[in-house]
């Protein structure tokens, strides 16, 4: 039996649409077509498709950030499918999310020490301020951001010194599972590798569980244990990466691997493409 840290199953998600003068009763967007997903504890999973797959919707419902519309969504044993929020509430320490673009997710009017700090006062991580500030400054040091940047604002510090805050502010929780959105797809790819290599390291130090969704294939090779093939809301693959991304069984699958510019997927890339 696998240790589970997360599993979702049979999720479906359906949006409700305006109703006009041709809509009929319950019409709607099915977002999520019956999708199950397990994430072990310590595993990295890649969940991967086009536009409109339905990869984010899943992440936000695995986060219980959206409702379901049936399936069942559980956490370290326990089924979290029908919470309300302030059940919810002591798990938000423990599942953390990771954001596409970090300067829409950092508050512009704070400095970064005051957004890497209060979660942690908050959620009684650190004991008070100054313990706030001590584990915020080592952080720093670890992920190679200068200690001044702690007295910034956002819009002061380049996209990828964002990125590597947004990754200090998740980590500085102790999370047991992270979800990471897109977080490298506006980054150039020397700043891409710094940033999934430090998942890397607090995924084999911590032993974070996460789940990475990406359209870049290259990308998941590099970091995922195990991936997810979506497209209109199904999972049409699903297996280790090494496996399906050298032996693909879905059409799908392979017109995604053919359309990587590259001929094979390098997974190697991020030992060599770590800038200063």
């Amino acid at each position: 039996m696998t240790d589970d840290l997360l599993r979702a199953d049979e999720l479906k998600i359906v949006f409700d649409t305006p109703r006009g003068l041709f809509k009929r009763k319950g019409a709607g967007v099915q977002a999520l077509r019956g999708v199950s997903v397990r994430v072990g504890r310590g595993e990295t999973i890649g969940i991967v498709g086009e536009s409109g797959s339905g990869k984010t919707t899943l992440g936000r419902a695995l986060l219980r950030l959206a409702d379901v519309s049936s399936g069942r969504i559980v956490f370290d044993g326990r089924d979290i499918t029908g919470l309300g929020e302030r059940d919810m509430r002591p798990l938000r320490r423990r599942m953390q999310l990771i954001f596409q673009d970090p300067m829409a997710s950092l508050n512009p009017r704070h400095t970064i020490r005051r957004i890497v700090t209060e979660p942690m006062l908050f959620h009684r991580v650190a004991a008070d301020p100054a313990d706030a500030q001590r584990r915020a400054r080592a952080i720093f040091e670890r992920f190679s951001l200068p200690l001044a940047c702690l007295a910034r604002f956002p819009h002061e510090l380049s996209g990828g010194q964002r990125q590597r805050v947004g990754i200090a502010r998740a980590a500085l929780l102790a999370p047991d599972f992270v979800l990471a959105d897109e977080i490298v797809s506006g980054l150039d790819v020397s700043t891409q590798a710094q940033a999934l290599n430090l998942l890397k390291e607090l995924s084999r130090d911590l032993g974070l569980a996460m789940a990475f969704i990406s359209h870049d294939l290259s990308v998941v090779r590099a970091v995922c244990d195990r991936v997810y093939v979506l497209r209109q809301g199904l999972v049409v693959e699903e297996g280790r990466c090494d496996a399906v991304f050298e032996s693909p069984k879905h059409p799908y699958t392979r017109a995604l691997l053919d359309a990587i510019p590259s001929p094979r997927i390098d997974p190697g890339w991020l030992q060599r493409d770590q800038g200063d």
